[in-house]
């Protein structure tokens, strides 16, 4: 069992749903259950706070001293978030950290949901060892990105917002896993959109390795075979609990 040193909890915010779990930072592992709640419709300030303390409580974390990353959909930058791709506007410009800080009652680390996922994947994944670029992308309701250079991550890519010229939408609205939902496309023509936006990836940035994470992941046998790439694509060692166990490794720095 890990001690108390070893052990952090992470919360993942989403667009459609709010994960949290205890994990064991030697292994990068989850310890016990992994709680999750609906991301409250709007996905307004006030209501987000409370659905974390909702799923604190329910880890029994709540008042614990333990340490605690957040991951949030958004570009963060000084515990501020200064975007919102899949939450209420209201959180551009936001002072989130603090937010959540006061709300809790308790010290925070803070930071973009997809970076997390990069550096779950960095520690204990696919990307361990990994020299050059290695780009992970989040597949789910929106498309993240984390960039990870010789094991070092570069922060607040947003490469789900590239844009499709003449199209007038951007590269989440078109691939993202919920597009595949909400048209109720199949596997090969969802691959068909993914190989457009990993091919367009590839040529602007070279990378060494691709990383797909999101709950999808689950699934990479169903579309990661259908994509003709130059560089080597796999899917995230730690699947859809890569943002909780980023998050919780960020805690302890």
């Amino acid at each position: 069992m890990a001690t108390e040193a070893t052990r952090a909890v992470g919360v993942d915010i989403g667009g459609t749903g709010i994960k949290a779990g205890i994990v064991d930072l030697e292994q990068g592992i989850l310890i016990g259950d992994r709680i999750k709640v609906a991301t409250p419709e709007g996905a307004e300030p006030p209501d987000v706070l409370a659905a974390v303390t909702e799923v604190l409580d329910k880890l029994g974390v709540a008042d614990d001293a333990i340490p605690l990353g957040v991951a949030f959909p958004a570009i963060v930058k000084s515990g501020k978030t200064l975007s919102a791709a899949n939450v209420s506007q209201k959180w551009i410009g936001f002072e989130a950290e603090k937010f959540f800080e006061k709300g809790l009652g308790r010290d925070i680390h803070f930071a973009n949901d997809a970076d997390v996922a990069g550096v779950a994947e960095l520690r204990y994944g696919a990307a361990k060892g990994q020299s050059g670029l290695t780009i992970l992308t989040t597949l789910g309701t929106g498309i993240g990105s984390a960039l990870l250079y010789n094991g070092v991550l570069i922060p607040n890519s947003e490469l789900g917002h590239v844009q499709r010229a003449k199209h007038g939408k951007d590269a989440e609205a078109y691939a993202a896993y919920s597009a595949m939902e909400r048209e109720e496309l199949s596997w090969e023509k969802w691959a068909a959109r993914l190989q457009w936006y990993y091919s367009h990836i590839e040529f602007l940035f070279s990378p060494d390795l691709f990383v797909v994470g999101g709950g999808v992941s689950k699934h990479a046998d169903h579309f990661l075979p259908l994509l003709d790439l130059n560089t080597p694509i796999v899917p995230a060692v730690h699947r859809n609990n890569a943002g909780i166990i980023g998050a919780a490794a960020l805690a302890l720095g």
